[in-house]
């Protein structure tokens, strides 16, 4: 009795919807800063810039996840499963253990993502992004930082933090790196004028200026990221110092004692080798995915120039002469990330807020309730995958017109790219809270073997498409569907296997793929019918916010959402009552 009064003790714990509302919102409002930040950016960067700048993140990728390891996602569990059994001792034991870990592993791979990015550069035929890669490495160290206080905070389900500095993270990154970004192109373009230099270097026409200006630009949109994550982390430094660890006296009085500290960080390494593995797997595949795909396309320029050539015919002459076809091609693929990467940042956040609700209900044994959660996080899931994945796919052009309207020929060739990303999402969305909930309930092996399989299915199949001229670059996103369908499928599988529950897939995924199939169709339909008489970025802007409406009513009519669920959010008897009035819902 004592001990679930300590449990109910903390007010401050989330339930999975509102954990999944607050990391939603802010993935979102991230996610939308994140976008303006590379819209903008567009206005610096052509295609060959953004191929630079996506080259640094993909370099920068499997160093950040070799330096967490799992460990924010391992914290984040040990810490759910010690307040389940009562050990509020060891979860601050725990956090101090943590903190030399990060330091010690962050300060080791900004070292040699420093040390290693000449020659990553000269793999991918790209000599210029050493300096971008040099200038994002920073990153890494204060995301390590930032993982310490996230890990532990996300344990305890307390989301806000993390969300907020996941917010102050993004804004720095926006007006930071895009300030230094204008204020570096702007010196860089006077000194040109008035003396034929970039920053004391004489370049003897406007192109080569050009040129070195923007590699400037992306580096100082860079260091603006590591601006952005410097504010994270003093934000969640100062609120652990001012407001404690969540955890009360009480809680600490009546806690059993603490274990060693060589018991724990036992566990600790235990839980997070398996996910950490996982995740670098994941990115150490993308890097070389994304590296081969790069190599591929200049052996196809080597091979038949001419025939690239007709493929893209609005790509600007420079670019052939250069050699920078490759980069180009890669950046046109990042226009395409940046709306698939809203969809599964929203989906990232449900596996996150779902992992500890799922571990507590797994650690106390009741079916229902792990059936129950497992439900809800499949139901939120697909409910928003399913309509996001399918409108990428089929309003590509227009949404990244919206997006990136001043850059033509890279809109042309990234809307082809999206039309099969959009499908591919559903399942790259769907598979991230699979894993987390495999994770929740003991497999943390399971999601290491599955995206082991899935990548090198992702890479064979990449290497074969992109060396098919007629099809290059969108067979990056062909290999990312496969793939993900793979992990998904198998996946879910497992987790019903694991914990002996079957979902109801009538109420997970008929109804809302029903309604998301429709309300897309009509939202082509009117875009179509109204893109003729005003312009397309206002068409594609109300038949949005039209699609929306239409989705959200289809969630209720198809009774996806129910009344218990529209309670829990916020506002949510108010809103029920409305949909009572008019009959919608009972």
């Amino acid at each position: 009795m004592e001990r679930q009064t300590l449990q109910n003790d903390s007010s401050k714990k989330q339930s999975f919807l509102k954990g999944a509302m607050v990391m939603s919102i802010s993935m979102i409002i991230v996610k939308v800063i994140g976008m303006i930040y590379k819209i903008l950016l567009g206005q610096f960067l052509n295609g060959v810039g953004y191929g630079m700048f996506t080259i640094a993140y993909n370099f920068y990728d499997p160093l950040f996840m070799l330096a967490t390891a799992g460990f924010p996602i391992a914290i984040s569990r040990l810490v759910s499963k010690n307040i389940a059994e009562n050990r509020f001792r060891d979860v601050k034991k725990l956090h101090k253990i943590s903190i030399p870990l990060f330091v010690f592993t962050g300060a080791v791979c900004c070292s040699l993502m420093i040390i290693f990015s000449e020659t990553y550069a000269d793999y991918v035929k790209c000599n210029e992004a050493k300096y971008a890669i040099c200038s994002l490495a920073p990153t890494i160290f204060f995301g390590c930082l930032m993982s310490i206080y996230r890990g532990y905070f996300e344990g305890m389900r307390n989301m806000v933090p993390t969300a907020v500095s996941e917010v102050m993270e993004a804004a720095g990154k926006l007006i930071l790196g895009l300030s230094a970004a204008a204020v570096v192109t702007a010196i860089g373009s006077n000194e040109f004028q008035s003396s034929g230099t970039v920053f004391g270097t004489a370049y003897a026409n406007l192109e080569e200026a050009q040129g070195a200006i923007m590699v400037y630009a992306v580096c100082a949109a860079l260091l603006g990221i590591v601006a952005g994550a410097m504010l994270g982390f003093i934000f969640l430094f100062l609120r652990y110092k001012v407001k404690g660890c969540d955890v009360t006296r009480r809680q600490l009085y009546y806690s059993e004692p603490a274990r060693s500290g060589k018991d724990i960080t036992k566990e600790l390494v235990k839980t997070a080798i398996p996910i950490g593995l996982n995740s670098l797997v994941l990115s150490i595949s993308g890097l070389i995915d994304s590296s081969l795909i790069q190599r591929r396309i200049v052996d196809l320029v080597n091979e038949n120039e001419p025939l690239m050539r007709s493929l893209y015919p609005t790509v600007e002459e420079a670019v052939f002469k250069n050699g920078a076809l490759q980069t180009h091609l890669n950046g046109c693929y990042g226009y395409a990330l940046t709306l698939m990467m809203l969809v599964t940042a929203v989906t990232q956040a449900f596996g996150t807020s779902a992992l500890p609700n799922l571990t507590a209900a797994w650690t106390g044994g009741v079916k229902k309730d792990i059936k129950d959660n497992i439900e809800m996080v499949l139901k939120m899931t697909l409910s928003f995958a399913l309509p996001a994945g399918l409108a990428l796919s089929c309003l590509s052009w227009p949404l990244l017109n919206l997006l990136y309207g001043n850059r033509v020929n890279e809109v042309e060739i990234a809307s082809k790219i999206l039309q099969i990303l959009g499908i591919s999402v559903i399942f790259i969305a769907t598979s991230t809270p699979i894993c987390s909930m495999l994770q929740a309930v003991g497999r943390v092996d399971m999601p290491l073997k599955l995206m082991s399989i899935g990548m090198v299915i992702k890479i064979l199949l990449n290497y074969t498409l992109v060396g098919i001229p007629t099809i290059n670059i969108q067979g990056a996103a062909v290999g990312s569907l496969v793939a993900y369908l793979f992990v998904t499928v198998v996946g879910l599988y497992f987790l019903c296997r694991e914990t002996k529950t079957v979902p109801d897939f009538m109420q997970i995924l008929i109804k809302p793929l029903v309604g998301a199939a429709v309300c897309v169709f009509l939202a082509w339909l009117l875009y179509n019918s109204i893109s003729s008489v005003i312009s397309p970025r206002i068409s594609i802007i109300l038949v949005v916010v039209f699609t929306v409406i239409i989705y959200l009513f289809s969630l209720v009519f198809l009774r996806v959402i129910s009344r218990k669920e529209l309670m829990m959010l916020p506002k949510g008897e108010k809103i029920a009552k409305l949909l009572e009035k008019i009959h919608i819902m009972r």
